[in-house]
């Protein structure tokens, strides 16, 4: 399916927060984005909106628009929340997932795959977003589901810049693999100490998804 050209923007906008071009503070004026990116300022708009769920840039009424780079102890308690939101979710789907969703994982861990042997991680990332959203779902707790998608969005740029550091993919993808294989056992104790571990930045992954901020943050 084509993507919208408003997250196609909104991608293109977040890599530039990351790479310092747009600094932490910078107002982002949407008639010179508009320009940048030669389109209307409708998909602009839309793009902003969408960073804004995630909490890279904030609406201040009547001033704009602003980038918001979160610190390093903001960003280390979201990821813990969200570590223990989706092994929750993971203990509960060992005893509630479906045949059909156990296979729908197998499929999205084959594309899952594919992307890593391409080292295209963008395409890693599509992929990992319907990995877990189907295991939100398959948790059988809607509410529970709700929460991990607001967090969710908040963390999605920093899940992403993560998915870059090197070895990293291959890391993600033997632990979708020991998810899956948790699920499959019915062992929910183990498919949530293995998915808390793969969502928790810890040590060396924290210090370089830190290292790739610092430039933004200067």
């Amino acid at each position: 399916m084509e993507r919208k050209r408003s997250d196609i923007i909104a991608d293109e906008i977040e890599g530039l927060i990351f790479d310092g071009t747009l600094a932490d503070g910078d107002r982002l004026d949407e008639v010179q984005l508009a320009g940048r990116f030669d389109v209307s300022r409708t998909p602009i708009r839309e793009a902003l909106q969408r960073l804004a769920q995630s909490g890279l840039v904030e609406q201040l009424p009547r001033r704009g628009v602003f980038v918001r780079q979160p610190g390093p102890v903001e960003l280390i308690e979201m990821f813990e929340v969200m570590a223990e939101l989706e092994a929750v979710c993971a203990r509960l789907a060992a005893t509630r997932i479906s045949d059909e969703a156990l296979q729908k994982l197998h499929e999205t861990n084959a594309l899952c795959d594919a992307a890593v042997e391409a080292n295209d991680a963008n395409g890693y990332f599509r992929e990992n977003e319907r990995f877990h959203a189907m295991l939100y779902r398959q948790s059988g707790n809607s509410f529970l589901e709700q929460e991990c998608f607001r967090l969710h969005r908040r963390l999605q740029p920093f899940r992403r810049l993560q998915l870059r550091l090197r070895g990293r993919l291959r890391q993600s993808m033997s632990e979708h693999k020991a998810i899956v294989t948790a699920l499959e056992s019915g062992d929910g104790e183990t498919a949530a100490n293995v998915m808390r571990a793969h969502i928790a930045v810890q040590g060396e992954k924290f210090h370089h998804l830190m290292a790739s901020l610092k430039p933004a943050a200067e």
